[in-house]
C-alpha cells in the first residue's frame, strides 16, 4: 500500500475533539512569493473555526524541489493550543480566525 499523507483527521486536545483539514499546500504567489500550507480547524459541535497558516518550507525558499508534506497529530495539537492561547474561542460565533504559526505549530 502506498504511503499517502493524511489530508484531514481528528485530534484530541485536553479532552476535546478537533477536526482538521489541509486547505492549501505551499504555493507560489506572484505578489507574495512562497506561501506556506494552511490547515483548517474546528472543534466538534461548535461554530467558529480557525485557520493555521504555516511558513513556507525552507527547501522552497532555497529553490529546491517540493517535498512531501509532513502533517502529524503532534503538530496539529500544538497549533490548536497556540490558537486557543492567542484567543480562539471555538464556541463563539463569527468568521474563522487566522493564526500564523511556526513550522512546528507553535
Amino acid at each position: 500500500m502506498a504511503n499517502i499523507p493524511k489530508l484531514s483527521g481528528i485530534v484530541d486536545v485536553d479532552g476535546l475533539q478537533y477536526e482538521w483539514e489541509l486547505r492549501s499546500e505551499p504555493q507560489w504567489g506572484e505578489s507574495e512569493g512562497w506561501k506556506g500550507m494552511t490547515i483548517a480547524l474546528m472543534q466538534k459541535h461548535t461554530q467558529r473555526g480557525a485557520l493555521l497558516e504555516f511558513p513556507p518550507p525552507k527547501r522552497l525558499l532555497k529553490g529546491m524541489q517540493r517535498g512531501r508534506l509532513q502533517v502529524d497529530s503532534a503538530t496539529i495539537s500544538r497549533g490548536i493550543r497556540a490558537a486557543l492561547t492567542a484567543g480562539w474561542e471555538p464556541a463563539s460565533r463569527g468568521k474563522p480566525m487566522v493564526f500564523l504559526v511556526d513550522a512546528d505549530g507553535n
